[in-house]
């Protein structure tokens, strides 16, 4: 069974027809978003996104199903509904964001001072990230949760013999990278 074109096929494949369809059709479709949104800049961003959602789909169109100008309707309905659905959750985020306080000057002087003091213990997780799995277990329960070694070896089900030497295996690896190790990860381990 071949489909009969619709004026909404040939817009999909002709100019022309394209731009017919545009004509005949901005004025509603602009008038029914603008009685949702009462910023013109947002209607006329929506309209658009109507024709280009209309050039993406126009091949969905059923005559028999309804007219072009509901199946339009339809179009710019669900527009208009993503729209406010992203107007909410930005109003949701700048309420989040409005009861906080800019950082100014200072604060930002302390951030990077952490992000400073900060850096080598970054430089240590991503050296531990490139640790064998057996041994970066060891590592991260002694050093990161303080574990003892009775404890780390029962927590992985090895004996304290395996546990001491991939602890000393995962040292010295991370020993061999330059300025990645701060002090308090060798010490009294």
């Amino acid at each position: 069974m071949r489909l009969k074109r619709s004026g909404l096929v040939e817009i999909f494949i002709d100019s022309e027809a394209f731009e017919a369809f545009y004509r005949r059709h901005i004025e509603t479709v602009t008038r029914f978003l603008a009685r949702g949104v009462d910023d013109p800049h947002t209607v006329a961003d929506l309209v658009a996104e109507v024709f280009l959602a209309v050039l993406d789909s126009a091949h969905t169109y059923r005559p028999d199903l309804g007219s072009e100008v509901g199946w339009l309707y339809g179009v710019a309905r669900n527009i208009l509904s993503a729209e406010r659905r992203r107007a909410t959750r930005e109003l949701r985020l700048a309420g989040r964001v409005s009861g906080r306080r800019r950082l100014d000057a200072d604060d930002l002087a302390r951030m990077e001072e952490r992000l400073d003091a900060e850096s080598a213990a970054r430089r240590a997780f991503r050296a531990m990230a490139e640790l064998p799995d057996s041994e970066r277990a060891v590592l991260e329960l002694m050093v990161v949760d303080q574990l003892s070694l009775a404890e780390t070896a029962a927590a992985l089900g090895i004996r304290q013999g395996t546990a001491r030497v991939r602890l000393h295996r995962a040292r010295r690896s991370l020993r061999e990278v330059p300025g990645v190790v701060p002090p308090v990860v060798m010490e009294g381990l």
